[in-house]
C-alpha cells in the first residue's frame, strides 16, 4: 500500500502530471505558417519555439498565407480555417503576427478601418474562456522594391504605428522585431520571408518573452504617482501620449518638465531607466527594454550642463520616483551632452546607480560646447554653460569639474559603463572625451565597455539593433534570462 501511495505522488510531482501543458496559439500570415522554409514542420519559428520551451508547452501553427489583418482586405484572416481552429484550441497565450500583407497597395484604402480590426481580433482572443495571455508582434521589415507589393516604407511608416496604437487601446503586450532584422538582408531569400535563422530569430525573441519572469502584475506607478501629486498628474487628456505602443504621462514636478513611460507589465524587481537628454530620440532601447517591464523616465534639466541646480531638480524626481515604488538603482542613459548629466548626479548620489548607458557623450566641457580641442564646439552653449556655472571666461576656460576631470572617482562608485561612439565624431570627438575617460577608468580599477563604430559621426547616436546595450543593462540590474 505504501509503495503504491509513493509511486502515485511520485507521478503526480513529475512535470506532466503535476501540470498541464501551456497552450500556445501562433496566429499570423506566411511569417508564421513557414513559407519558403523547407521543413517547416521543424523550422518554422512556431516549431523552433516548440523546442525551445519543451514539454511544457504545446505550440500551435495558426499560420495562413497571405492573410491580412484587415476583415475588408484582399485576403482577411478573419475568413480562414486557420483562425477558426485558433480562437476554438483554448489558449493559454496567443502570439499575433499579421500586417505584413495589409502594407499592399490593394488594402491601403482601408486603413481607417485596420485599428479597430486588430483591436477587434484581440478581444476575440482575450475573451475566450482561457483569456490568454496576447502578444502582438510587429512586422519583420520586407526588402520588397516595388511600392505596389508588401513594402516596407508603408510597413514601418503606417502598419507599425496602427498595431501600436491598438495596442496601446487594449493594454496589450508589443514585441518589436524590426530591429533584429534591418540589418540581416540575407536572413531573407525572397525578401519577404525569413530564412531558418530568422525564424530562429523570432522563436527566441517569443521565448524570452514567455520564459521571463514578470512577478509584479499589480505595480501601478501611475497609481503611485497619482497619490502623490493629485491633479498634477493626469492621466487622461493630453497629458497622456503613446510612446511607441505605450502608455506615456506628461507632467510638471518643482517647476520641471517630467515624463514617464509604464511598460504592460512591471518586472519583478521593478527596474528602470532614465533618460537624461533628447526625449524620444533614437528610442530601440527603450522600447526593447518596455518590452521586458522596465520603466523609462525623465526631467528635463536643460540646459543646466549638470550644474547644481540641474542636480537638485534630479535629487527631488529621484525622491518622487522612490516613493512611487521604483527600485533603488537606476540605469542612467546619457546621449551627448547628456553624458555630463549623468555622470555628476552619479558622483552626487553613491548607490543609486545601477550602471551607465553613455551614447557619444560629452565627458569634458572644455572640448564640446567649449571647443578648445578639435572640435568645433558651440558658442551659444558655450555662453549658457558659463552662465550656468558663474564663471569668467579664464575660469572656463581652465573648468577642471567635468566628468573627465573625475573619472578616478566615478570608478570608484563601482557600478557598470557603456560607451557607443562614432570613431569619426567631430562634434565631440572620442580622443578628447570617451578614450581619456576611458583609460582613467580602467587605470582606477573601474568597468567600463566601449562599443566603437568605424566611420561613424556624432549621429546616429545608439545602435540600429540595440541588444548589445540592452543586454548590458539587463546585466547592470541583474535581470533574470530564461
Amino acid at each position: 500500500m505504501m509503495k503504491c501511495f509513493l509511486y502515485v505522488f511520485l507521478m503526480l510531482a513529475t512535470p506532466a502530471f503535476s501540470q498541464k501543458q501551456v497552450r500556445v496559439a501562433c496566429v499570423g500570415n506566411s511569417i508564421t505558417f513557414g513559407a519558403g522554409i523547407e521543413n517547416r514542420a521543424r523550422d518554422s519559428y512556431p516549431a523552433q519555439l516548440q523546442t525551445m520551451l519543451g514539454s511544457a508547452y504545446h505550440i500551435m501553427n495558426f499560420g495562413s498565407n497571405g492573410a491580412t489583418l484587415l476583415k475588408n482586405g484582399n485576403n482577411p484572416y478573419w475568413k480562414t480555417q486557420a483562425c477558426r481552429q485558433a480562437l476554438e484550441s483554448a489558449p493559454d497565450i496567443v502570439i499575433i503576427k499579421l500586417g505584413t500583407n495589409d502594407s499592399k497597395r490593394v488594402n491601403r484604402s482601408f486603413y481607417g478601418e485596420f485599428v479597430n480590426d486588430y483591436k477587434a481580433l484581440i478581444r476575440s482572443f482575450a475573451e475566450l474562456p482561457s483569456h490568454p495571455r496576447i502578444l502582438l508582434l510587429l512586422p519583420v521589415p520586407s526588402f520588397v522594391e516595388d511600392s505596389n507589393a508588401i513594402y516596407d516604407p508603408v510597413i514601418e511608416k503606417q502598419i507599425t504605428p496602427m498595431i501600436r496604437q491598438a495596442a496601446l487601446d487594449t493594454h496589450t503586450e508589443l514585441i518589436y522585431l524590426r530591429p533584429l532584422f534591418i540589418e540581416k538582408r540575407q536572413l531573407f531569400p525572397d525578401r519577404i520571408h525569413p530564412n531558418v535563422e530568422g525564424a530562429r530569430i523570432i522563436a527566441q525573441r517569443v521565448y524570452e518573452a514567455i520564459r521571463t519572469p514578470q512577478p509584479d502584475p499589480e505595480f501601478d506607478l501611475f497609481r503611485n504617482l497619482k497619490r502623490q501629486l493629485g491633479t498634477a498628474f493626469d492621466t487622461t487628456g493630453q497629458a497622456l501620449s503613446s510612446f511607441y505602443g505605450f502608455e506615456c504621462v506628461s507632467f510638471r514636478y518643482a517647476g520641471r518638465p517630467c515624463k514617464v513611460v509604464r511598460p504592460k507589465v512591471t518586472a519583478g524587481n521593478r527596474p528602470w531607466v532614465w533618460r537624461a537628454r533628447f526625449w524620444g530620440h533614437e528610442p530601440q532601447t527603450d522600447i526593447f527594454l518596455l518590452e521586458r517591464g522596465f520603466h523609462i523616465v525623465y526631467c528635463d534639466v536643460a540646459e543646466l550642463f549638470g550644474n547644481a541646480e540641474a542636480i537638485a531638480a534630479w535629487n527631488r524626481f529621484y525622491k518622487l520616483l522612490q516613493t512611487g515604488g521604483l527600485a533603488k538603482r537606476a540605469v542612467m542613459e546619457g546621449m551627448s551632452r547628456g553624458g555630463v548629466y549623468v555622470y555628476n548626479w552619479a558622483l552626487s548620489n553613491p548607490g543609486k546607480i545601477a550602471g551607465v548607458y553613455a551614447d557619444a557623450p560629452v565627458l569634458d566641457l572644455k572640448s564640446w560646447p567649449g571647443g578648445k580641442g578639435a572640435g568645433p564646439g558651440d558658442k551659444a552653449s558655450w555662453e549658457i554653460f558659463k552662465q550656468d556655472y558663474k564663471l569668467s571666461d579664464a575660469q572656463a576656460d581652465q573648468f577642471v569639474n567635468s566628468p573627465l576631470d573625475h573619472a578616478g572617482k566615478i570608478a570608484r562608485l563601482g557600478f557598470p559603463m557603456l560607451h557607443v561612439v562614432g570613431d569619426a565624431d567631430e562634434v565631440v570627438p572620442v580622443a578628447e572625451n570617451t578614450t581619456p575617460f576611458e583609460q582613467r577608468i580602467k587605470k582606477a580599477g573601474g568597468k567600463i565597455k566601449v562599443i566603437h563604430k568605424a566611420g561613424v559621426g556624432h549621429h546616429p547616436h545608439s545602435l540600429t539593433d540595440p541588444t548589445p546595450i540592452v543586454d548590458f543593462i539587463l546585466d547592470a540590474v541583474h535581470f533574470p534570462r530564461p
